[in-house]
């Protein structure tokens, strides 16, 4: 009878054990927590502030919404059917493409993270950061001396009551930029705060739109959230270099004298029409060549314009300094080549070392789909190829 009991018992815990979810249920916020749990409790625990810790990153900058309802809505869609070790990749994917510095395999860095909300009181909240205030520092990123300053590195930090700077690390404030001139908002970039020494957002002035800024002076306005409050604070009028904006090129004017004229057979009297006028449609590689030197030389807009692919979405998207193309520095191509080129569409294989703002090199090969567009092409497609 013993045996028997022993072997109900086994059975029950087997059941119980093999009911766990493996993978993310994103049906309804209740599944996609209960699934979301299972996965954490099956691993070890440093593995599981880890895992904790990729969640939260990709519910802050993976997913686009507004609000702690509608991201973890749009999170669980975005998770639907993936296991742990792909949520651990797109966290690294996401944190890299948003310079920061957190990686799955690193020790835990940001604390003890629940994008649920915590049930239940924990010994120590990193994030209830003891800070009365906000500053903002802005520092000049050095040109040449005769187009002047690039751009205006922009630092939050935060204040104790007698405005000395706040010492804490370890944490995770999701740190938000805005930036308008005249009322009009320009750009928006998000970034994580894990330090007194977090070195801020860069704004290059080749990325802002030179008819959007109003009087030369944009405003800046910073938010940081910690657990128990939102900081703000906004700077006015903060003067910007004027012949360092973005201004898109002028219209190129056709030579009437270039145009072939109609010709007179001396000997018939008959006018010879002149031949028709070729595609001027450039080599592909051409288009992908200067695509990359606009990005290299951070003229992100002239490179948006030769684009047309929607997954890139708008120009401040496209140019993001933290999550898009404006985290490039530098551009250096190792090859080139056109596989396909036919019936007004191509590819273009590039393979090329690029370095980010913070210094790092990536080697990547990518795969460029162009179309043809009114005698020019146009990028559609954007593939990253495995190594």
């Amino acid at each position: 009878m013993k045996f028997l009991k022993y072997c109900l018992l086994a059975s029950l815990l087997i059941f119980t054990i093999s009911c766990k979810k493996t993978k993310v249920d994103g049906t309804n916020r209740m599944s996609f927590q209960e699934s979301i749990n299972d996965m954490a409790s099956s691993l070890p625990t440093l593995k599981q502030v880890k895992f904790n810790e990729a969640l939260y990153i990709l519910k802050t900058f993976g997913v686009e919404a507004d609000g702690d309802v509608a991201e973890i809505a749009a999170l669980g869609k975005l998770l639907h059917g993936k296991t742990t070790q792909e949520i651990l990749a797109m966290a690294d994917e996401v944190a890299r493409k948003n310079g920061i510095a957190w990686s799955s395999t690193a020790p835990p860095s940001l604390g003890q993270m629940n994008i649920f909300g915590n049930d239940t009181a924990t010994e120590k909240d990193v994030n209830d950061i003891d800070a009365a205030g906000l500053n903002i520092v802005i520092r000049n990123i050095a040109g040449d001396s005769l187009t002047g300053p690039k751009g205006l590195i922009v630092i939050p930090q935060l204040i104790d009551n007698n405005g000395r700077k706040v010492d804490f690390e370890g944490a995770a404030l999701e740190t938000i930029l805005e930036v308008s001139s005249g009322g009009t908002k320009i750009a928006t970039f998000k970034n994580l705060m894990q330090d007194n020494a977090f070195r801020g957002f860069t704004i290059r002035y080749a990325s802002l739109p030179k008819d959007k800024i109003f009087e030369d002076k944009i405003d800046i306005k910073l938010s940081v959230k910690t657990t128990k409050k939102l900081l703000q604070m906004t700077k006015m009028g903060v003067p910007v270099n004027a012949n360092a904006l973005y201004s898109p090129p002028a219209p190129q004017v056709v030579d009437s004298l270039q145009v072939a004229q109609p010709e007179v057979d001396p000997d018939t009297g008959e006018i010879i029409a002149p031949p028709a006028p070729k595609p001027s449609n450039p080599d592909p590689k051409t288009t992908v060549s200067k695509f990359l030197n606009n990005l290299s030389s951070q003229n992100f807009k002239a490179a948006y314009d030769m684009a047309e692919n929607p997954n890139w979405g708008s120009y401040d998207k496209f140019a993001n300094p933290n999550s898009g193309f404006g985290s490039v520095k530098k551009i250096v191509v190792k090859n080139i080549t056109v596989p396909y080129n036919k019936d007004n569409s191509a590819n273009v294989n590039v393979t090329y070392e690029v370095t980010d703002k913070n210094g790092k090199v990536n080697s990547l090969n990518v795969t460029y789909g162009l179309k043809a567009v009114n005698n020019n092409w146009k990028i559609t497609t954007y593939k990253i190829n495995n190594p």
